[in-house]
């Protein structure tokens, strides 16, 4: 899609309303590829800058591929930045979660949505940046590897390679037999309920044996102070910090059934849950408030 040259007030109104019917699709590509809503929001007002301030925007034969590769090639400057920054980060680093609050039903409300779910954000982390663009970019938004080689400097085929390596990684920590919506629905309301009751077996039988919790305050608030391992120990663990007095909000977290958690103290927790076969294999527990300003109701 063009923008046609016409007087300078009507072009930049049609450049603004181009932009904005292609705003979505750029912060789910650089959410994504960053895992941080804050960075994909500047990536994406710098590609609006960058087109506002080209000589000829009229002369973008593809709008919407000049920005996706506009914006990639940010976010991919933006995910060097950030594996440096934490490198310094106080305890666990979690991905920014996405939050909407959870109406009743009904049941088809929730889609889980693999492109922006937590479990494959956590997983996008122990690749390289070159390996988690090329696999977001081709995988989950269908680029072509030459396109993309244009956004790493790398040859297609090398492109094709990183994608590859990526691919076998993503796909062994995959859920092997991932739960619907109303199955993780149906399971996150019954660990709810084991929480409140304090009843451990109920809780332990939720879990898969294997299962980890990891938490995040970025040093900013109290939390796990490492990664917790083992259905007995994940459930003894959230039973001891669940004693407080607590306000529990169901939420759909990354596309995924969640919860939003306010303790007394004010502080906000949002929990995203990975289910396979039934059972409960990892909990991942955003505390940073700094990842939670754009939570429906994060200010007390």
């Amino acid at each position: 899609m063009g923008v046609t040259d016409r007087d300078p007030l009507a072009t930049e109104e049609l450049l603004a309303r181009s932009f904005e019917a292609n705003r979505p699709r750029l912060l789910r590509v650089a959410y994504t590829m960053t895992g941080s809503l804050a960075d994909a929001e500047d990536c994406v007002q710098e590609a609006w800058l960058r087109l506002r301030g080209l000589a000829d925007p009229g002369a973008v034969r593809d709008l919407a591929a000049w920005l996706t590769t506009t914006v990639s090639r940010l976010a991919l400057d933006a995910l060097g930045s950030a594996r440096a920054r934490r490198e310094q980060y106080v305890g666990t680093w979690l991905p920014e979660p996405l939050v909407e609050a959870r109406e009743h039903d009904p049941a088809d409300r929730v889609t889980l949505d693999e492109s922006v779910s937590m479990a494959l954000l956590v997983v996008l982390e122990q690749l390289s940046p070159a390996e988690r663009t090329a696999f977001v970019l081709h995988d989950v938004f269908s680029m072509p590897f030459p396109e993309i080689a244009d956004v790493v400097g790398r040859s297609p085929a090398a492109v094709r390679q990183l994608a590859s390596r990526a691919r076998r990684h993503v796909e062994g920590a995959r859920p092997r037999i991932p739960a619907t919506g109303a199955e993780q629905r149906e399971l996150v309301d019954a660990f709810m309920a084991a929480c409140r009751q304090g009843d451990l077996p109920g809780l332990i039988a939720l879990l898969d044996p294997d299962v980890v919790l990891r938490s995040d305050g970025g040093g900013k608030v109290s939390t796990l102070p490492r990664i917790v391992h083992g259905a007995g120990r994940v459930a003894s663990a959230l039973l001891h910090y669940g004693r407080a007095d607590l306000e529990v909000h169901a939420a759909d977290v990354n596309g995924a059934p969640g919860i939003a958690v306010r303790h007394g103290d004010g502080v906000l927790t949002v929990i995203a849950f990975t289910v396979d076969a039934g059972r409960i294999t990892a909990i991942d527990g955003v505390r940073n408030p700094d990842k939670l300003t754009h939570v429906p109701g994060a200010r007390s």
